[in-house]
């Protein structure tokens, strides 16, 4: 049976102005849940609060209905965060080891960026390069549910297209949850849709629910 998590009741302020208030969304393993939201409305903080490395006033997240306070420990939720997160001066090989589940190693070490660059560090490759190698260590994670956030940054349109595709087959064994100031591709790669306003989560239908929160033009 697939794992389900939960996230609701998120609250969380900054300096006096409350980011999120209202917050409910559910993700289940086999899925992809498209968060879209205007720049700054609260879509990376909700990613960090269920990931567990930003702690709200309050919160409830869960899997399978257990409380999750960490979603990190134990490899239950593995996060992509908008910025570059792999230290510098380490190999990729020996980044990669630790993090990708064994049973997808020999897929994961198919991929060429990682077998052009397996023996190289950051300070060998360009950005995109770093952003595809780290955004495959989260996909080939243990963990059952990964947080894509401004997965799409710096790497080339048909880079892109490759990654969706991707996302498409982790998602076949993995929740996913991924935010993208190109909201197109947000379209494109998700199951379903949902959308930060004010603070709260409101869920999308079509095109016509994205005008109506504000969140495209007519």
């Amino acid at each position: 049976m697939a794992s389900v998590l939960k996230a609701d009741s998120i609250e969380i302020s900054f300096d006096e102005r409350k980011i999120l208030q209202g917050i409910y969304l559910q993700c289940s393993q086999g899925e992809v849940l498209g968060l879209l939201g205007r720049n700054g409305c609260g879509k990376s903080t909700m990613l960090k609060v269920i990931f567990g490395s930003v702690t709200p006033s309050h919160k409830y997240v869960a899997i399978d209905n257990v409380f999750v306070a960490k979603g990190y420990l134990n490899n239950r939720v593995a996060y992509l965060p908008q910025h570059h997160y792999l230290p510098s001066g380490v190999k990729f090989s020996k980044l990669a080891k630790p993090v990708v589940d064994p049973l997808l190693w020999d897929e994961f070490s198919s991929f060429p960026v990682y077998q052009h660059y397996h023996d190289k560090t950051t300070d060998d490759v360009s950005g995109g390069e770093w952003r595809q190698l780290e955004m495959l260590m989260v996909l080939y994670s243990r963990a059952s549910f990964i947080l894509l956030d401004e997965p799409f940054t710096h790497i080339s349109p048909m880079q892109i297209d490759e990654f969706k595709l991707i996302i498409r087959e982790r998602a076949k064994t993995r929740g996913i949850i991924v935010t993208d100031h190109y909201y197109k591709h947000i379209l494109e790669v998700s199951d379903r849709l949902m959308l930060i306003s004010n603070g709260y989560t409101e869920m999308i239908n079509n095109r016509e629910d994205l005008v109506k929160y504000g969140y495209l033009s007519v």
